[in-house]
């Protein structure tokens, strides 16, 4: 599987309580919740979004509260994959139970900027800057785990796999 697209780039400790604003906890409908994701920090986000579909940040991305409004907010804004230098464990797996792809790369993190076009091969491991001609390693997600992500999160798959038993 191949993403590509443009980055948002942000910084380090992006919560959950910044990503879906407390707030909002009453709104259960994904499209309501895309409305509000990240507004706190970045209020052009729904915009910038449209064309740049890729978040890059720093460290502990996802941090705070383990509301599984922040991945999906994020998942129905239109986010096609998200890279950081390192994820707070819940959001992680709450990301991929929405079939978000995560990378956690350290390195490429340093060498992608804000608007970057970028090409994330989840089967090999590889980040591509297709601004600047740079590649990083990353490693690869299980094929279980990339399954998951291909079927569109971990409902879709359950259904999938229970279809063909």
């Amino acid at each position: 599987m191949i993403i590509r697209g443009k980055v948002i780039k942000y910084g380090d400790d992006i919560n959950t309580d910044v990503i879906f604003p407390g707030r909002y906890l009453a709104i259960t409908e994904a499209e309501e919740m895309a409305k509000h994701a990240m507004e706190d920090l970045d209020p052009d986000f729904l915009k910038k979004v449209k064309e740049r579909n890729i978040l890059v940040a720093g460290k502990n991305f996802g941090c705070g509260s383990s509301r599984e409004q922040a991945a999906i907010c994020l998942k129905y804004a239109g986010v096609k994959a998200i890279v950081a230098r390192s994820f707070a464990r819940i959001f992680f797996r709450n990301a991929i139970n929405q079939g978000i792809p995560i990378v956690e790369s350290p390195k490429a993190i340093e060498f992608i900027n804000d608007g970057d076009e970028i090409e994330i091969d989840l089967e090999r491991g590889e980040i591509k800057n297709l601004s600047t001609g740079k590649t990083f390693s990353f490693k690869p997600l299980p094929a279980f785990i990339r399954d998951i992500i291909n079927a569109g999160g971990l409902v879709e798959s359950m259904k999938k796999r229970l279809s063909k038993s």
